[in-house]
């Protein structure tokens, strides 16, 4: 990784770790839905217009069911339950959170094709989802109301939708390109949520600051972000630009600390650690030899 692929890599993080800034901004103004709705419309809108002037094709007779399938798994369902639990939880236990789509990635790769799980990935899953435990436990307390646990689910289930859509993209995705991709699933994700938004009317007292942070969470966090992504992917592989996965917490704890003045409590710490070192030891990024051998 050369330093342009770095300083875009950290970035990216750096992007992706304040969409949970955005919405704790942005969900109190327009609710759960229509935050989910105005983002999702428009990434597609600036998806296609960027599309159009690539002269890039979407295929829709050829491509629909997987840009329909990746629109739920890949936005619609994860956007709806994170901007939920966004009611209630800080940022930063919303990134530390977000970054356990891999663990989930491991589980579903070995329930649905078969994939080996070795001593290692088990010891890392097992981290991993302690750490959950720590953060759900802490959050649970700190609370004090008896629905406290929905958030939490909401954002712990969050990241498996992710993992989902990564599975099945990788495997059957293949000769749709990355941008299409994206602007096909963000179309899909729209038009999967108007039902549910459109009941509800489009709040109108939002404020310039609610507004300012819905843009960015929309044309940033969704439609540029995901190309700055894609490039990475094709510059240092899909391994490099996972590592994305364990810088994203450490913004959005950031930005949550310096701007929302979100406390950093150690059960955050704790649960945030065991979170990352499950996550790496379970992918490969970090080797543990005793354990490498078939569980």
């Amino acid at each position: 990784m050369n330093a342009a692929s770095l300083a875009r890599l950290l970035l990216l993080a750096a992007i992706w770790g304040a969409s949970f800034l955005f919405l704790r901004l942005t969900v109190p103004a327009f609710g759960t839905v229509w935050t989910v709705e105005v983002r999702v419309i428009l990434a597609a809108a600036s998806l296609t217009l960027f599309a159009w002037w690539s002269g890039e094709a979407l295929q829709w007779r050829r491509h629909w069911r997987q840009y329909l399938i990746i629109g739920l798994c890949n936005s619609a369902l994860p956007f709806l339950l994170f901007a939920y639990a966004a009611q209630s939880l800080g940022a930063g236990l919303l990134s530390i959170l977000n970054s356990t789509s891999p663990l989930f990635a491991v589980i579903i790769g070995a329930l649905w094709l078969r994939q080996p799980i070795r001593a290692v990935t088990m010891a890392g899953l097992l981290l991993g989802l302690g750490g959950v435990a720590v953060l759900a436990w802490d959050g649970l307390q700190s609370s004090g109301s008896p629905d406290a646990w929905l958030p939490m689910l909401a954002a712990a289930l969050a990241p498996s939708a992710y993992a989902f859509a990564s599975v099945y993209s990788r495997h059957h995705g293949q000769g749709i390109t990355p941008l299409a991709t994206t602007q096909g699933s963000m179309i899909c994700a729209a038009l999967l949520v108007l039902p549910l938004a459109a009941p509800q009317g489009l709040p109108s007292a939002a404020t310039p600051t609610a507004w300012g942070a819905l843009l960015g969470l929309a044309v940033l966090c969704t439609a540029w972000a995901y190309q700055l992504y894609f490039r990475l992917v094709h510059e240092v592989g899909p391994l490099g630009a996972l590592s994305v996965t364990f810088l994203i917490p450490v913004f959005g704890v950031l930005w949550g600390v310096l701007l929302l003045g979100e406390k950093l409590g150690g059960h955050l710490l704790l649960g945030g650690t065991l979170v990352l070192l499950g996550t790496a030891l379970a992918n490969g990024l970090l080797k543990w030899p005793r354990l490498a051998r078939p569980a």
